[in-house]
């Protein structure tokens, strides 16, 4: 275990899709006592292997990640459960002696953990259900309008394409006559002035590639090699699960959305293919947004040998 400040250190991996996280933490596990924590919002549901990413039996052998196939996909999956899932492993990973090491692309997650939760309204169906009539009427773009005309500063920050985060931004004022920006000042004002803190140190690293154009390559060769492991196969039998539906978050996720509409004749293959990397491109874009706005964070320009010794070089630091 290591510790300073009187606190254990934990060590958080992030990056966009298809930048090598998984392969580099593989290696620190390899060269240190780390025990990985995935951190990623598609890879908690069971029965969502190839499309999420999941790391492969082999690789678990070596490298087992917790918070991975906890949930059915059926059963939305919250930040807030998140929060209170992670910090349980932590613990438990600490309680070994252990490192943990959160690896994940779900910046949201880490940002909760980082910064506790705002209190937000729980999900309503109905107004979820108002949203997307909304949106199917006149497009998302008039919902990221209406989210402008009541939180200008949420508008500004997710993309018109992004209709999960929109939903729910939206849905929190409509239901708590606040912006979930106001809710945000709120929960801050609170933690300053009761000064709570994390019982763990957060040391943050991030993948972040020098040139955007190869990481798109790489996001269109690994569709490609889902697809040939067998994605639309794995996306078949959800879409024939009489519980499963469009609208829940699970089948929201990147590239499980396309095929699934492919599989319900809204997309013909090729379409599919090219919507989904797409899609993937503007995840990867999001995430790196969040990337540069982070306090506090190592930059990592790829996976490489010479970025796992940073990572090594600094933990060995902190542990004197």
């Amino acid at each position: 275990m290591i510790t300073s400040n009187d606190k254990a250190n934990v060590i958080c991996l992030m990056g966009p899709t298809a930048s090598d996280k998984t392969k580099m933490a593989v290696e620190l596990v390899k060269r240190r006592p780390f025990q990985i924590i995935s951190v990623d919002s598609a890879q908690v549901y069971r029965g969502m292997d190839i499309g999420s990413g999941k790391p492969d039996e082999r690789t678990l052998t070596i490298a087992p990640h917790r918070l991975i196939d906890i949930q059915d996909p059926s059963h939305p999956y919250s930040a807030s459960e998140f929060r209170e899932d992670v910090m349980a492993e932590i613990k438990a990973v600490l309680n070994e002696g252990d490192i943990p090491l959160l690896v994940g692309g779900s910046m949201l997650y880490f940002k909760v953990l980082r910064d506790g939760l705002a209190d937000m309204p729980n999900a309503d169906p109905q107004v979820r259900q108002e949203i997307e009539a909304l949106a199917q009427k006149e497009g998302w773009e008039t919902v990221h309008q209406k989210l402008a005309s009541v939180d200008p500063k949420s508008a500004a920050r997710i993309h018109p394409n992004d209709s999960q985060r929109l939903q729910r931004a939206l849905e929190v004022f409509l239901l708590s006559g606040k912006s979930m920006t106001e809710l945000h000042m709120e929960k801050q004002q609170s933690r300053e002035l009761s000064n709570p803190s994390l019982p763990v140190n957060l040391n943050f690293f991030a993948i972040q590639p020098l040139v955007r154009g190869t990481l798109y390559k790489k996001i269109e060769q690994r569709f490609f090699t889902m697809l040939k492991k067998g994605l639309v196969e794995e996306v078949q039998k959800l879409y024939q699960r009489a519980d499963l539906h469009p609208l829940l978050p699970s089948i929201k996720s990147v590239g499980y959305r396309q095929v699934w509409e492919y599989l319900d004749g809204g997309l013909d293959y090729d379409a599919m293919v090219e919507k989904s990397i797409i899609a993937t491109r503007q995840l990867a874009k999001r995430q790196l947004t969040w990337l540069r706005s982070w306090d506090n964070l190592r930059g990592l320009s790829d996976s490489s040998a010479k970025s796992i010794e940073i990572v090594l070089n600094y933990v060995d630091s902190i542990s004197i």
